[in-house]
């Protein structure tokens, strides 16, 4: 083979031969001698090359433009718009495709969208699309100067019409997610700028790839209220955000969350609890150890707030974890398999550290059937093959710690004492809960709830005058 033939065989682009033979000639000839074929003919490859993109999940609305493979998933219906200032109506329809990382709304304008009417593209086609990504209505979607249909190639996509968790990416719309409930929580209100009323839920989804957060809108939020954990459902027509860093799946007045009558099956993967540290945010398995009572406290706007301390442990070690809100109503006991996602790690009890699971978190309990694949350690520099499995010590459940506690009994006689613990009540007196009981603090510092503090001073019966806060 020549110089041009060669090049045009490594080329992956949706130029025929003929056309990449005239490119490189009017490249030559554009040069004037200063580049042979071959030197032109990488050039037109560069050129031709430059904005494909490995998959859907890599287009961005701040690139030009892009080239891609996509597997048609579902066609809209066609729409006519008026143009400012011309006579003749405008038309579009849109178009749902997708590949292995992603899917990705089309919009085919005019000439190409009545095509497509009248029966030109059809539902399982691969596409090789070039196109200028743009923000959308619901979000990323490609505005398309030119799609061929490619009848060779292969895009590895079902058309069942479902996206598993870990294939949703930011901007994606009208998808359509079976998973299992792993978690509610109840309805809240907001106003809006109008003047009206807003509602909100939330729920919390896995599948067979992972989990997400299920954001529902309005009349949709009555779901969340609606559904057990443990119900298989099915997301229909929702939409992809992103919540400080995390993508989270919304349902608006278009969509639905439908229990389905199959099983998911869901195995999370967990962090080593001998793994985390400070500040991160984990995703916990164990066997609950011990539970302590629910208590109750004020917050400073006068309302009453509750939280529950459990300890959970893997084959690694042991961790409290304080569920707060409604998580403290949840009903699990020593000899529970539990998964607690998205707990922050903070100080705790005699520089220990404890899981916090706030309205952020997700605590299931695992039934019969689920299982933690433990020891991924995604978060921080934790050992990768660390295992966390729950077989280790399954012979122990339902027992209390043997010597892996290091709580101490602070006594009720007068003594000097130094104690760790988190802030339940503020005002006078100061509450403060180490885990094991709550106990007041006389304090002139200032404390905010929820705050890990350190107390030194003089105890009395349940009441501490405290030397040092901090």
């Amino acid at each position: 083979m020549g110089a041009i033939e060669d090049v045009y065989a490594d080329l992956d682009a949706e130029v025929s031969e003929e056309e990449f033979r005239e490119a490189v000639e009017q490249k030559v000839e554009q040069m004037g001698g200063l580049a042979d074929e071959e030197t032109a003919a990488m050039l037109i490859a560069h050129e031709l090359s430059e904005n494909e993109v490995n998959g859907i999940a890599d287009i961005e609305t701040g690139m030009d433009e892009v080239k891609f493979l996509a597997k048609v998933t579902s066609i809209g219906e066609l729409r006519t718009f008026e143009r400012d200032g011309e006579d003749e109506d405008g038309h579009v329809i849109n178009v749902e495709a997708a590949d292995e990382t992603g899917q990705v709304r089309l919009a085919f304008w005019d000439e190409q969208a009545r095509s497509i009417d009248e029966g030109e593209l059809q539902e399982g086609q691969v596409l090789r699309v070039k196109g200028r990504p743009k923000d959308g209505y619901n979000g990323l979607e490609v505005s398309v100067d030119k799609a061929e249909p490619d009848e060779d190639a292969e895009v590895d996509v079902d058309l069942d019409g479902t996206t598993d968790i870990d294939s949703l990416s930011m901007g994606q719309s009208d998808v359509n997610v079976q998973g299992i409930v792993l978690g509610t929580e109840s309805v809240r209100t907001f106003d809006r700028d109008d003047g009206s009323e807003g509602r909100v839920a939330n729920l919390t989804l896995g599948d067979e790839s992972g989990r997400i957060r299920v954001t529902l809108w309005d009349d949709r939020a009555d779901r969340a209220e609606q559904l057990d954990a443990g119900t298989p459902v099915e997301v229909v027509d929702g939409y992809v955000r992103e919540r400080d860093g995390d993508l989270e799946l919304h349902v608006g007045d278009r969509g639905a969350v439908e229990e389905i009558d199959h099983e998911i099956d869901f195995s999370p993967d967990t962090d080593a609890i001998d793994s985390v540290e400070i500040e991160q945010t984990v995703d916990l398995g164990g066997v609950v150890r011990s539970a302590d009572p629910k208590r109750t406290f004020d917050r400073d706007d006068g309302s009453e707030g509750q939280v529950r301390n459990v300890r959970i442990q893997d084959d690694t070690g042991d961790i409290r974890v304080a569920l707060w809100g409604e998580k403290a109503d949840i009903d699990l006991g020593p000899g529970d398999e539990v998964f607690v996602a998205d707990a922050e790690i903070q100080d705790g009890w005699q520089d220990d550290l404890e899981a916090s699971a706030g309205w952020g978190s997700t605590v299931v309990i695992l039934e019969d059937g689920s299982s933690v694949d433990s020891g991924a350690a995604t978060n921080g520099d934790a050992d990768g093959d660390a295992s966390t499995g729950l077989d280790a010590f399954a012979d122990d459940r339902g027992t209390e710690d043997a010597g892996g506690d290091d709580d101490t009994d602070s006594g009720n006689g007068d003594e000097q004492i130094e104690l760790t613990g988190t802030v339940v009540q503020t005002g006078d007196p100061v509450i403060v809960d180490d885990g094991e009981e709550t106990i007041s603090v006389e304090t002139d510092e200032h404390v905010q709830l929820g705050q890990q503090v350190t107390v030194r001073g003089q105890r009395r019966a349940d009441r501490v005058e405290a030397e040092e806060l901090f």
